[in-house]
């Protein structure tokens, strides 16, 4: 079959889905409900299911009322007897796979349950809209007469008694079907390869004379490949490469920071960027135009959704929130339930809805990651901000940064520290500190107000690094590739003081 008529023949398939992404947008809170109840019926019969008699709820507020919130520490013990093969615990079908999830800094692992219905219903019928939701707002894209160079984690998946960890990437490579490996570079032989170094190498040797048509991965990874590309090449640009490269679909961490790094190297103005909000626990929110921050939460996925006002989060006055309740422009932290047997479950992350009417939402960071010494309240948000106008105003390119405070001693006020990574270093005569502070300042009255007068805050202080050492730390800590990640904020020094070490 011509290449042209494939093209055409899968972006007709995959718009056909805008009719039922029609639906929960019109019907959002109803949809919620209807997901709520079937999720309840189908684990009636399980452990948790008659713990907390499933039968009799009928509604939100029974199912509110009688389930207890749950983070992962107050799961594990229920997840751990389902990684042993036993049934029937939290799910209904058996769970054969769980997402391995370390997170950022903490070194204990986390195994999330990855079911069929999660696998077919969630991960992959995400990956069919994000596709749908791009061709639908671009009626030429040419995007199946080439391929997609998807650079997921770097762990195969291990078994144990029966039941199978692994990155979530590597699971989902792992039970995709056969045909669409043909559309996608390089092999899952290579994709699920353990070792990063030569996986980046023999993903490099497949790729190169391939057409490559779109890009899927962590910005952070995917950046560090481009470059190896284009060095083993000895291109200047992507674009001289793959000039039929029309979109990156990306997620994992904020795209802010690296926007101007990828509009140099890649060098086309016709280049899309999408971004998808998945983690190991679901597939939450996919772009849903060109050229917007915006992500449409996805609702019919089999996942739940409540929400927690950051403003009440951790307090004796914590408040859970149902979809319809929330309110633009305010820091929440959300819980999933979901059709893999996570029930109200704090998934750590916070957002901020942008619009109710569809619920489109921006993520702001992550629960455990904020600077609030003193309190400045600052939000990944606001950081990822502040270095993309930095990045944009002076024309530099960043590596990776993270932000930590310095404690007040004796008579000495408190500040923040910045450790940032250059490709090339700045000139002497922008003054970062300066900058940061005024930035950040129009970013957060909080932090404005404890800037005032240098009353608590004093300017901050800006540690530019050595290259590689946020590279070298990721390796010494057996966290290269896949998901893996820079902890942007911490209310703590533990992790900036290990890069401070690695740096001199």
């Amino acid at each position: 079959m011509p290449i042209p008529l494939i093209n055409s023949i899968a972006s007709w398939f995959l718009k056909k889905r805008m009719h039922q992404i029609e639906l929960f947008l019109k019907y959002p809170n109803e949809v919620q409900n209807d997901i709520l109840l079937k999720l309840v019926n189908s684990a009636k019969g399980t452990y948790i299911g008659e713990k907390f008699d499933f039968k009799s709820i009928t509604n939100y507020k029974t199912f509110s009322e009688r389930l207890p919130v749950f983070n992962y520490e107050q799961f594990s013990e229920k997840i751990e007897l389902a990684r042993k093969g036993e049934s029937n615990i939290f799910w209904p079908s058996k769970i054969k796979w769980f997402a391995k999830s370390s997170g950022t800094t903490n070194a204990k692992s986390k195994f999330i349950p990855v079911s069929d219905e999660s696998l077919e219903d969630c991960h992959y019928a995400a990956g069919k809209d994000l596709l749908c939701m791009y061709l639908n707002n671009n009626p030429n894209s040419q995007l199946f007469t080439g391929k997609s160079l998807r650079l997921g984690g770097s762990k195969s998946p291990y078994e144990m008694n029966g039941t199978f960890y692994g990155d979530l990437s590597a699971i989902l490579i792992d039970n995709m079907p056969f045909w669409a490996e043909f559309s996608s570079t390089p092999s899952n032989k290579t994709s699920l390869m353990d070792d990063w170094n030569y996986k980046i190498e023999a993903i490099i040797n497949e790729t190169l004379n391939e057409n490559v048509t779109s890009l899927a991965g962590v910005p952070s990874w995917m950046l560090v490949l481009l470059n190896k590309i284009l060095k083993k090449s000895n291109k200047e640009h992507i674009s001289e490469i793959w000039p039929n490269l029309e979109v990156y679909f990306h997620g994992g961490v904020s795209f802010k920071p690296y926007l101007n790094q990828y509009e140099k190297i890649i060098n086309k103005k016709s280049m899309h960027y999408y971004e998808i909000y998945n983690a190991s626990e679901g597939f939450f929110a996919i772009q849903y135009e060109n050229n917007s921050d915006e992500l449409l939460l996805m609702l019919d996925y089999g996942i739940f959704y409540e929400f927690i006002p950051m403003h009440t989060y951790g307090t004796k006055d914590e408040k859970v929130i149902p979809l319809n309740e929330v309110e633009k422009d305010l820091n929440y932290a959300i819980l999933i339930t979901t059709n893999a047997g996570l029930w109200r479950y704090k998934i750590g992350d916070t957002v901020k809805f942008t619009c109710l009417d569809p619920y489109k939402i921006i993520v702001t960071g992550r629960t455990k990651h904020f600077i609030n010494v003193f309190g400045e309240e600052v939000i990944i948000e606001n950081t990822d901000n502040v270095i993309n106008k930095l990045s944009s105003k002076y024309n530099l390119e960043i590596i990776d940064y993270t932000v930590a405070p310095i404690f007040m001693k004796k008579n000495k006020k408190g500040a923040h520290q910045w450790f940032i990574e250059f490709k090339n270093i700045p000139s002497e005569k922008i003054n970062l500190s300066e900058i940061i502070d005024n930035e950040l300042k129009s970013e957060n009255s909080d932090y404005d107000a404890k800037r005032y007068n240098d009353f608590t805050l004093e300017r901050p202080e800006i540690i530019i690094s050595k290259k590689g050492v946020f590279l070298k730390w990721l390796e010494l800590n057996n966290k290269m590739g896949g998901q893996n990640k820079i902890p942007r904020l911490s209310n703590e020094r533990k992790f900036i003081e290990s890069l401070i070490r690695l740096n001199n």
